[in-house]
């Protein structure tokens, strides 16, 4: 896996994060160093453990660390000096963030992609998401081509954040001449590095705990987080993906598709995963006042067509299989719960 990229440098905002995790671990195993932003110098101990899980100790000491914060000018010049490739992976997630996520994806993109500009830099890759390719139509598969247009609404102000972050930094690369690539990863899960707690994965540790009486139904385009933070190296070396977009999508699977695979395939730990189905009339109650639910009350019963034949045709993109993706979740979730009890 190495190659002789030793004197390459690749700055990962987000350092802390689920997705910058695997990324950071995939640069270092290939010998690119790293240098990676927090909003606290206090957190580089927290991303060196868990980047060492993959890359060793050796390679996560050699981390470097930029103190920035996607609301502020300070720094931003100064982390990318030197650079030659950014991955701008950070973005405020919804549920308890307790920020303003589109000002914050807004601004953090015009301040990571507009010091990459300035510096210089190679090749910018934007962590973007799926939901900015939605056709608009359930019958046509989402493809690179397609541009969701914004709702407005605060129920949709995730979405809303990555559909207008994109397209700010097209806006931007095209002003200042800056080589931009964009990631539209669907709904990433596989195990954590460290201690990141993605709450992504929080629909499987809600099965495995029991936390839900029973299934809605809903479904993802479930793609791996380790397959999405390989297409970010891919996106950014192969002279094909400049000024591209990918898709990196995996299958479609329900959440009681979910629920049989854990019940199957882990049946031992998977004795809480609920077997019943949740009527769609509660769901829709639900969301009256829980925000959660107001989210996915739109999702019920829709099969969303992704197609992610791009990434895998030009950059040679391969992701795991699904299940694969599902039982090594569940087990890492069981792993960290039984070392948190043994503690």
């Amino acid at each position: 896996m190495n190659g002789d990229h030793s004197g390459q440098t690749v700055l990962v905002t987000g350092g802390t994060g689920y997705l910058a995790g695997w990324v950071i671990a995939g640069l270092l195993q290939r010998d690119y160093r790293v240098r990676t932003t927090v909003r606290d110098l206090d957190k580089a101990a927290q991303v060196r453990a868990a980047v060492s899980e993959q890359a060793g100790a050796g390679a996560a000491r050699a981390v470097e660390f930029a103190a920035v914060d996607l609301l502020r000018d300070d720094g931003w010049d100064e982390a990318v000096a030197g650079t030659d490739y950014v991955l701008h992976t950070a973005s405020p997630m919804p549920f308890g963030s307790g920020v303003d996520l589109i000002t914050t994806a807004r601004e953090g993109t015009r301040r990571v992609l507009g010091a990459a500009a300035r510096a210089g830099v190679r090749r910018a890759v934007l962590t973007s998401s799926g939901v900015t390719a939605d056709p608009g139509d359930p019958d046509t598969p989402a493809t690179e081509a397609a541009w969701t247009v914004p709702s407005g609404t605060p129920l949709r102000a995730y979405p809303d954040s990555k559909i207008l972050a994109e397209r700010d930094a097209w806006g931007l690369a095209a002003a200042t001449g800056l080589e931009l690539t964009a990631v539209l990863p669907t709904f990433m899960q596989g195990p954590m590095l460290g201690t990141s707690r993605p709450g992504t994965v929080d629909i499987i540790r809600r099965l495995l705990t029991g936390k839900i009486p029973a299934i809605p139904n809903i479904g993802w385009n479930v793609v791996d987080v380790r397959d999405i933070a390989e297409l970010h190296i891919l996106a950014m070396t192969s002279p094909a993906a400049a000024g591209q977009r990918y898709l990196g999508a995996g299958n479609f699977v329900w959440y009681r598709d979910i629920a049989a695979i854990l019940r199957e395939q882990l049946p031992e730990d998977a004795a809480k995963v609920p077997t019943r189905a949740m009527p769609d009339i509660l769901v829709t109650l639900l969301a009256r006042w829980n925000p959660q639910m107001a989210m996915l009350r739109p999702e019920l019963g829709r099969v969303r067509l992704v197609d992610s034949g791009k990434a895998r045709t030009q950059l040679g993109w391969h992701p795991r299989p699904t299940e694969q993706t599902i039982i090594d979740t569940a087990t890492a979730l069981i792993t960290e719960s039984r070392q948190g009890l043994a503690a």
